[in-house]
């Protein structure tokens, strides 16, 4: 008997030692960072003290509060359409046959999208699988999981904002490597994406200001990395250990905002005066809240960073398939168009999946 309570309880001890194990060598989690990597990101003169910084203080939460009483929030104050109550509209296109000589846009729901300016295609923090790890923190809204990566055609340019699981997604970039030809992230980033086999020599990691130019026969192509005032961790990565980032996108003379993550500050101004007319900015809208008011846009925020790019048309994302906040699932459309009523702006809003023809 005593023998196999021994048993029993070596076998306990063996499924606790050996599942968090399992998990936390998953791949989604990462690896350590290489000297190399590591040397480069410590040079950056947005590294300081063992970490990236904002351009500006930004705490994660406000009003004195920490996770624990934001989490606690979270539970209590949840609005009762958080989640929808029937599957959402979304529109399933073959991608693998837009026109080839056309400026397109189209959104996969949350921040995951496709555009095709100039005659090249870029793809923007896909989230098209729910594997695990991730489908234990994401549960994507009925009607919204419609695209997978065998949907999508080649890809030019992969471009990652930054490193949280609803933006840097394992299995999607995982399936989607044979197909993207380039892959632009801010620095850390990179290191996910050579664990993932990406090929060194497709990956170009950016600092803000810095600027990835090619030429071709028939344009100047350019993509510079941007601040946003965010944050970034990931289980045993530690905190703002990689870099977080806003992209502009030049083809020809178009210009294309890459809003990425953040709470409001001036570089919405900024950007506006550095690069003079932007003709299409995506900006983010939803999972905000009071608590986290400084790394999410709450609504005035937005208005305010929409007023202060003045690009000829908008495009909201950050909504319609995760429920992150506390806020109706609805709400950030709503807010998009009140905003864009009381401001005559030209807002492109349309179901999941639509194809959107610019300009």
């Amino acid at each position: 008997m005593r023998r196999k309570t021994m048993l029993i309880l070596l076998s306990i001890l063996l499924l606790l030692v050996v599942m968090p194990a399992a998990v936390l060598f998953h791949p989604a989690f990462g690896r350590r960072m290489s000297a190399e990597r590591k040397a480069r990101i410590e040079a950056s003169p947005n590294w300081r003290d063992g970490m990236f910084r904002n351009q500006v203080p930004t705490p994660q939460f406000t009003g004195g509060r920490n996770k624990f009483k934001a989490m606690r929030m979270l539970l209590k104050q949840r609005d009762s359409n958080r989640v929808p109550k029937e599957p959402i509209p979304a529109v399933k296109t073959d991608l693998k046959n837009l026109p080839a000589d056309r400026d397109w846009f189209v959104w996969f729901g949350h921040s995951s999208y496709m555009f095709q300016l100039g005659g090249k295609r870029f793809l923007v923090d896909p989230l098209l699988k729910m594997e695990f790890p991730a489908s234990l923190m994401l549960k994507p809204f009925a009607g919204t999981d419609i695209y997978t990566p065998d949907d999508l055609p080649d890809i030019d340019v992969l471009i990652i904002t930054h490193e949280h699981w609803d933006h840097l997604d394992y299995a999607t970039l995982r399936d989607l490597r044979p197909k993207v030809k380039h892959a632009v992230c801010p620095l850390g980033v990179g290191e996910y994406l050579e664990y993932w086999k990406y090929d060194k020599s497709v990956i170009t990691e950016m600092d803000w200001a810095e600027s990835l130019r090619t030429q071709t026969a028939m344009q100047t192509e350019t993509i510079t990395c941007l601040p946003s005032r965010h944050f970034s961790n990931r289980l045993l990565r530690g905190r703002n250990q990689t870099l977080w980032a806003a992209f502009m996108v030049e083809a020809g003379d178009r210009k294309v905002y890459i809003g990425g993550d953040g709470g409001y500050d001036d570089r919405f101004r900024q950007a506006r005066e550095q690069f003079g007319k932007i003709d299409l900015a995506i900006m983010e809208n939803g999972q905000y809240n009071p608590n986290w008011a400084y790394i999410h846009m709450l609504p005035k925020d937005l208005e305010q960073a929409i007023l202060d790019l003045q690009a000829e048309q908008v495009i909201t994302v950050h909504h319609d398939k995760f429920a992150l906040s506390t806020h109706a699932w609805s709400e950030p459309d709503s807010v998009a168009r009140s905003i864009a009523e009381r401001n005559a702006i030209h807002l492109l809003d349309q179901p999941i999946g639509t194809v959107i023809y610019l300009f």
